[in-house]
């Protein structure tokens, strides 16, 4: 099974690796990232640590054995015990079970680690798959939205059963 890591500096070459090896799958479903992503990646990942330390986001990588990333889970914009999620597996490990997995896991650790007690999510209508891994792990529709000029759907999750459950374990 593979490996739920907090991003680090030495993840740079395996996720870039990973974004540019999907970027065309990526793009069918969700907004292109955009040649600069790709052209700065260096600094952005070195920027994105920097925001990770200061408690603005938790970034998570998907590591198989052999240090190939499958997959990313993202908390975004923490703020005020919340924080949106976002989440995208490679196209030669979707269907497996990872994506729904690996947001179980970030949830989990939302609310026992990083102190939140709720998250946002959004996706597109035409992503039955990312519908389907939200509904799975515990995550409500509450409305409509546009994502990059497409009908989406907005999701919210309370993780204080979470953060309950742990601490009855203590």
């Amino acid at each position: 099974m593979p490996e739920l890591q907090r991003l680090r500096l030495d993840h740079a070459p395996a996720l870039h690796a990973f974004e540019r090896e999907n970027r065309a799958y990526f793009a069918a479903s969700i907004p292109d990232r955009g040649d600069d992503y790709f052209a700065e990646f260096d600094a952005r990942h070195t920027a994105l640590l920097a925001e990770q330390a200061a408690g603005l986001h938790h970034f998570h990588l998907l590591v198989d054995g052999d240090g190939t990333v499958l997959g990313r889970v993202n908390l975004i914009d923490v703020a005020d015990g919340s924080a949106e999620l976002g989440y995208r597996i490679a196209e030669s490990a979707a269907g497996r079970g990872l994506a729904t997995s690996a947001v179980n896991r970030v949830c989990a650790l939302a609310a026992t680690d990083y102190g939140l007690t709720g998250l946002r999510a959004m996706t597109t209508l035409d992503n039955t798959a990312s519908r389907a891994v939200l509904a799975r792990t515990g995550f409500v529709a509450t409305g409509e939205t546009m994502l990059d000029g497409r009908p989406g759907l907005e999701y919210t999750r309370e993780l204080a059963s979470l953060s309950a459950r742990s601490e009855e374990r203590r």
